[in-house]
Formats: structure tokens, sequence, C-alpha cells
């Protein structure tokens, strides 16, 4: 749980407490992909993304849940992420529109790391986010992967822990962080 506390500092500032978890999979899982909840829907691998779009994804999913760290990396810097050839980004598009992501991180292999994943505000509720988890973990052991790891903190949805141990991910360690966050 967020603990935003009363201690603003410069332009709104508050310092939220939160708890991280750090989670791993050993194996595929033994749900199946899934068809396409609705119509409308599609996934594409966005190749080597411009950092506008990646920077546009980032906080189209990312803003109501405080992320920020990528705010203070330059524009070389996210682009020699995003970009990397072991970085694949995967983009739901719902009627068109970007929906949500998942990135999933190679650079360690054979373990694997879902980087980021998330849905946009208006995409949240409808079973997208389930569907599009399952299909980034299993890209993830079609690569031949060893170990799957994710992070989420309580700064995210209230649903995205039960979610990633529905899917079969098991909590390996915890950490109480604290950082600043909007007012």
């Amino acid at each position: 749980m967020v603990d935003r506390t009363a201690d603003a500092g410069e332009a709104g500032e508050m310092i939220a407490r939160y708890t991280v978890t750090w989670l791993e999979m050993t194996s595929r899982p033994a749900t199946p992909r899934r068809p396409m909840p609705r119509d409308g829907l599609s996934l594409v691998r966005a190749w080597k993304p411009p950092v506008h779009y990646f920077r546009y994804l980032y906080d189209a999913v990312g803003a109501p849940y405080e992320w920020t760290d990528l705010h203070a990396w330059s524009d070389d810097e996210v682009a020699a992420f995003a970009q990397h050839e072991a970085m694949h980004l995967k983009v739901a598009h719902l009627d068109g529109c970007p929906a949500g992501f998942v990135m999933l991180d190679f650079r360690e292999a054979p373990v694997a790391d879902i980087a980021y994943f998330g849905l946009v505000p208006e995409a949240v509720g409808g079973g997208l986010g389930s569907w599009l988890l399952l299909e980034g973990i299993h890209d993830a052991w079609d690569a031949g992967i060893e170990n799957l790891t994710v992070n989420t903190c309580t700064l995210d949805h209230p649903s995205a822990l039960p979610l990633y141990q529905r899917m079969g991910f098991v909590p390996v360690r915890t950490e109480d962080m604290e950082r600043e966050v909007s007012g």
C-alpha cells in the first residue's frame, strides 16, 4: 500500500513509501496463449522504436503509477535502452490506437525480464491486461529462456501483483522504499 505522507516539498512533491516485489517464473506456465479478447485488437512488434514513441508509451501507461525514472534519461540513453537488439517491444492496439505494451529484456539471457508492461487508462478493466501479459510470457519462453523475472510495486495498479501471481510468477524478495511523487 502506498503511504503518501503529508510532507510536501517543492511544487507539490510528496514522499511516497512503497514496497517493491521481485518475482520469477522458472518454467513455462501451463496456461496456453488465448485468443484476442475482442474485435479491433492487434499486437504489433515495434522494432527499434523512436525515442519519442517509447517515451509516449511509457508516459501513457505509467503516468498514473508514478513511472518517472526514464524522465531523467537523455534521448541517447533512452535510445540505447529501447532500441537495443535484445529488447523486444510489443504494442497492443485497440481500434488502431495504442492500448498497452509489454517489453521483454533479453540482455541477460538465458534470463529474460519483463522490463515494462501495462495498459493505457482507457484499456484497463476489459481483460486486455491478462491477455497481453500472457502473450509476453509466451514470447519470452519461445525465445528459449531458463528464467523469467518481473518486478512491481505498490505504486502500480493494485491488480498487478495478483495478476503476476495468477500467471505463475512467485515472489522472491521485497523491499520497502520511498521516493518523491507528484501531489
